[in-house]
């Protein structure tokens, strides 16, 4: 079994001050594969005075000289990428046929790219001129379910802007993050620019939010890490940008395409194993369309493949580990207690499979906005069908929780379509089943964060603005 035991600080893989193992556990077959040493305050100590020290001389770089930085980048991990699709197969457990697990990672990179090629650090506004700096060096806190695309996302917009970072991967899926590291150097990323310290949330991520030394935090996670991350960052006044939670809806209308919709809410909510923090997990349904909806939505999800992650024609692996698993279980087994009917799915694995973190495909009907899988992140393949009567009450249903990250809607009317989109309290909004872009912002409204990744807004995350008056 591989033991990871080292940390990348500085430009060189060294050891940690005070070594503590972690297990790694493959979640299709619950045995570990591998182990990884967990970090304390004394690794941030050291790798945040390598990122400070090489900040000066990164910050005061030229656009034209981060963009073939990062063109390196993307060649190096290129010939990387189907070891890091073998590793989020092993560690995640994603299925190999996955594609957009490591295609995700390269495109934020290439957009990083595009976006620096496009960008002006300095304008002249009237009689002043305004610039933007990077901000200085920056900690990244990344969460299991996206573990390579999550972590590239970060780190494209902090090297494009200048920034040096300290990366703490989730411990449950550092081996894409170490991949990633010697990625960056065969790619010849300067010593100290990119520094890696893996580690739970209490020794390092809590290390790295309060650290002086650390300009900004950018934190991947649940609403709850988030809220920790902001408190132990407040001290410093240092700039915190969160992606978290979500609870989104897929508001759909009785003019759209009913089979396409449900094929869509079926592929997406169960995409990664339902484990992404957009899922559409409350699909609002007018009370006339209902069951037909629920009978195509049994259908689709009858279609699934759950299974094996090697075997190519698997298409939802099992969840990242027991804990999770148990976790989604109790949902489920909350949701028939209060009353909601199990259309598809259920309690327990999947028939045949016997061992594994899998969870079956569950799609429940009879749900209301005040029950507990209507209203709380389940983060596994569970949909709750919620009817509605008018627009304005699915739109005041879709509003109704905590969160605002993502919002979908299909309907076969554009402009009545963007007059609910407008009126929709979340970040981004999905019509008929877009894909998503990298080159559009990506965060919530109220508890499911703040400030925007991906993009011109997610680059900017990581720069400072200063006026410059007088100079003519």
């Amino acid at each position: 079994m591989k033991h990871h035991g080292k940390f990348y600080i500085g430009g060189e893989w060294v050891h940690p001050f005070a070594a503590r193992s972690f297990e790694l556990v493959n979640p299709a077959t619950e045995t570990a594969f591998a182990s990884v040493s967990l970090g304390s305050a004394q690794d941030v100590d050291r790798a945040v005075l390598a990122a400070r020290a090489a900040f000066p001389a990164f910050a005061g770089t030229g656009k034209a000289e981060r963009i073939r930085l990062l063109e390196r980048i993307v060649e190096a991990f290129e010939a990387r990428e189907p070891d890091m699709m073998a590793a989020a197969t092993e560690e995640l457990g994603a299925p190999s046929s996955m594609v957009a697990v490591t295609r995700s990672a390269l495109e934020a990179f290439r957009q990083a790219i595009v976006t620096l090629e496009g960008y002006e650090f300095e304008t002249r506004k009237s009689n002043h001129i305004v610039r933007r700096e990077p901000i200085g060096v920056c900690g990244l806190i990344t969460a299991w379910n996206h573990p390579i695309q999550i972590v590239c996302t970060k780190v494209s917009a902090a090297l494009a802007a200048g920034c040096c970072v300290v990366l703490k991967p989730s411990e449950f899926t550092p081996v894409s993050a170490i991949l990633l590291a010697e990625v960056l150097h065969d790619a010849g990323v300067p010593p100290g620019v990119f520094n890696l310290v893996n580690g739970d949330g209490p020794g390092v991520g809590t290390a790295i939010a309060s650290h002086p030394d650390i300009d900004m935090v950018s934190i991947t996670g649940s609403t709850r890490a988030g809220i920790l991350v902001a408190q132990a960052a407040a001290p410093t006044v240092k700039r915190v940008c969160q992606e978290l939670g979500g609870k989104s809806a897929n508001l759909i209308l009785p003019d759209a395409d009913l089979q396409a919709a449900a094929r869509w809410n079926i592929s997406r909510g169960c995409s990664n194993t339902g484990q992404s923090c957009h899922s559409p997990t409350r699909i609002l349904v007018h009370e006339s369309q209902v069951e037909e909806v629920l009978s195509l939505l049994a259908a689709e999800a009858k279609k699934l493949v759950v299974g094996d992650p090697r075997d190519p024609a698997t298409g939802i692996g099992p969840v990242v580990n027991k804990a999770q698993f148990e976790r989604i279980q109790g949902y489920i087994r909350k949701g028939i207690e209060e009353g909601a009917r199990v259309v598809c799915g259920g309690l327990g694995r999947p028939v045949g499979l016997e061992r594994g973190y899998f969870v079956q495909p569950t799609v429940f009907a009879d749900v209301t906005p005040s029950m507990t899988v209507a209203r709380e992140e389940i983060f596994g393949p569970v949909l709750a069908v919620i009817s509605y009567r008018t627009e304005s009450e699915a739109v005041e249903i879709a509003n109704g929780t905590p969160y605002g990250l993502g919002a979908y809607l299909f309907t076969s009317d554009v402009e009545k379509g963007r007059s609910i989109a407008a009126q929709l309290r979340a970040g981004r909004v999905f019509f008929n089943g877009a894909p998503s872009n990298p080159a559009a912002p990506m965060g919530g409204y109220k508890q499911s964060g703040n400030g925007r990744e991906m993009g011109v807004f997610g680059l900017e995350e990581y720069l400072e603005v200063k006026a410059l008056l007088g100079f003519e």
